[in-house]
């Protein structure tokens, strides 16, 4: 069973590196040499968590249990490739202090911990991982928000392409600049992106999210989009380094 899980993970993967090829490039890359010293860690970010459930479905699906299960597919697939990965969240579980004694509160102490761990990190960039809600069922699909760092809007352009390639080509979203209001994204200061991997609120989306095989799919496109831009990304950290 676990060579048959490995052989569809890699299928999936040299697929979507396929997809990838075909994103086209906005401008040339730096390349370097890839030394430990050098390499990116991939912060993964499983969104909400603990107190906080985020959006749920009209039936009853929560968003944090969806991206954590997500992001710890994305860690899985990131440690078979060999490259380095934190989660912010591996459990459905988060400790508060005694002093979090309202929702208010325990979602600020998260996310302070959360920015800690990020910019505490050496060559960090992060991939936040969320689902969509709308108040009506219509609107579907994956869409990339990009933080307002270096290195993030071109990252973000092209993994939004490489889930069109990949997953749905009728897809017409185009990747946005993260507002104001997502503090985590605001206050980080390395290259980040938010992956809505679709819409709670449309029935179709929800029954995939759910899909065991379609979560992985999303797992190997946000990795495969990481690798795709890793040398471009590391080239920012460096430079942001002098």
């Amino acid at each position: 069973m676990k060579n048959r899980v490995t052989a569809i993970c890699l299928a999936v993967f040299f697929a979507v590196l396929l997809a990838a090829a075909a994103v086209r490039s906005r401008g040339s890359r730096a390349v370097m040499t890839r030394s430990r010293d050098a390499e990116l860690t991939l912060i993964i970010d499983a969104g909400h968590g603990g107190a906080d459930g985020g959006a749920v479905s009209p039936g009853g699906t929560v968003e944090s249990e969806v991206n954590l299960a997500i992001a710890k597919k994305a860690e899985a697939v990131a440690a078979f490739l060999g490259i380095r990965a934190v989660m912010t969240r591996s459990s459905s579980d988060i400790a508060y202090s005694a002093k979090a004694t309202t929702l208010r509160k325990m979602k600020a102490e998260d996310q302070k911990a959360r920015l800690a761990l990020i910019t505490s990190t050496p060559n960090a960039v992060m991939l936040s991982v969320h689902q969509n809600t709308f108040p009506s069922p219509g609107p579907y699909g994956v869409q990339v928000l990009y933080a307002p760092t270096e290195g993030s809007e071109e990252w973000g352009k092209n993994m939004q392409l490489l889930f069109a390639n990949a997953l749905d080509v009728n897809n017409r979203r185009a990747a946005v600049l993260i507002p104001d209001s997502i503090l985590l994204m605001n206050h980080i200061d390395c290259p980040a992106l938010l992956v809505e991997c679709g819409f709670l609120s449309n029935a179709n989306d929800e029954k995939k999210l759910l899909d065991d095989a379609y979560r992985t799919k999303l797992a190997v496109i946000l990795v495969a989009g990481f690798l795709r831009e890793a040398p471009g990304l590391r080239a920012v950290r460096e430079a942001q380094k002098g």
